[in-house]
This record gives C-alpha cells, structure tokens and sequence, in this order.
C-alpha cells in the first residue's frame, strides 16, 4: 500500500520568527515545510525539491520576493505563489500579478487566514477531462489553462476562477458583486476594485490585440462575456 506524500511547501522568509510560526503552522496542518531565508536558497530548492507551493515574503533580504517570483516563473514554475506583504492596495495587487503571484497574504500574520488559502491552493486535483467554450477560447479545467485560437495560456488561480465563472454564465450580465462573492468568498474584505485589476490581466492575456472585446464593460453594473 502506497502512503500519499504531505505536500511540501517552500517558505522564503527572512524574519526567522515569522518563517518558524509558518512552518510550525504548516506542519500541525499535515504540509512538508521547508524554510529558507533568502532568495539565492528559494532558487535552489525549487530546482532540488519542486514544492507543490511557494510562499514568499515581499521583502527578503537583498532581492524583492516580487523579484524572486519573476525569476522562478521563468524557470517555467508553475506551482502557486503566495506573497506575504504588508499592505493591500491596488498598486500592490498589479505589482504581484505583473510578478507572476496567484495570491498574496496580509500581514499581520493569522494562522486561521493563511492555512485556509493553502488549503485552497493544495485541494486535490480532479480526474476530469471537462473544458469550458466560449467560441474560440476554451478552458481546459483539469490544468486550469485557457486556450485561444490555439494558443495555450497560463493563468494564476484567481484569473482561472473569475474565466471560469464567466464562461459559467456566457452573455449574461453579471454584477461586481456576484463575482465577489463567487470568485473571492463572502468574507473578501479587500478592495473592491480588486475585480477591474483582474478584469484587466485577463483581457491583456486572452484577447488578441484589434480583435473584439470578449470580456465586456457593463457601467456601472458589472461585466459580460459576450461576442459583440
């Protein structure tokens, strides 16, 4: 009989308080942690040890965690990463999507809080060979990737989620506030301009440059995915 292997989760952190409460966290939660303090030994063991999760804190000693994200998703990474930052704005949200991030988490630090977005990004993935169409995109729901006009994109969790609540519900209207709850959680207690941020990175990467609009504005209520 074959015993599952825990997930092992990469924290890159350089208070060594904080990445101790992380890890002791993520070991009584039934996860494999590994700690490093830098971004040169986050680099090294994602090559050696290839986490099923990364998390990294926005400000490591000599290099940005946005910095060492880039450098990891050229690597052709594709586990999530989860940044740990100080401050929740729309400035920071773009910085952490232009970086390659799926999530961020606020600090001040809450176990409750963070353990439930591991928890999120480690579910077991479903056996399924289920895809979305909406004329020429596709989304592919077993490897959360879009495909248009043949051309396969990577999304992050949160962009995969709102496409696939989008594609769920083709031509119809919906409004800021059923993506929230759908998308985010009843409990989202963030920005509410978080939806036009990722509205916006959806757009640059599905839709091809002077071809229509898929993803549509309505003002003042929400947004449609809709041909014309």
């Amino acid at each position: 009989m074959t015993v599952a292997q825990s997930p092992c989760v990469l924290v890159v952190e350089t208070d060594e308080s904080l990445a101790n409460q992380l890890s002791c966290d993520l070991q009584e939660a039934g996860y494999e942690s590994i700690v490093v303090h830098d971004a040169a030994g986050g680099l090294e063991h994602c090559r050696d040890r290839q986490p099923a999760l990364i998390v990294l804190d926005r400000m490591l000693a000599g290099e940005s965690g946005l910095s060492l994200c880039k450098n990891l998703r050229g690597t052709g990474l594709r586990s999530p990463v989860l940044i740990l930052m100080a401050r929740d704005t729309v400035d920071d949200r773009v910085a952490c999507l232009e970086a390659g991030a799926d999530d961020y988490i606020l600090k001040p630090y809450r176990s409750e809080d963070f353990l439930k977005l591991i928890r999120l990004y480690l579910k077991p993935d479903i056996d399924t060979t289920e895809q979305l169409r909406f004329g020429d995109l596709i989304l592919d729901i077993a490897t959360r990737r879009a495909i248009h006009n043949g051309r396969a994109i990577d999304l992050t969790m949160k962009e995969f989620e709102l496409l696939k609540f989008l594609m769920e519900h083709p031509r119809e209207v919906l409004t800021r506030e059923q993506i929230l709850e759908n998308v985010w959680g009843y409990d989202f207690l963030g920005e509410s301009n978080v939806i036009e941020v990722y509205i916006r990175y959806l757009r640059l990467k599905i839709e091809d440059e002077g071809q229509k609009r898929l993803i549509q504005t309505v003002r003042g209520v929400g947004y449609v995915l809709r041909e014309s």
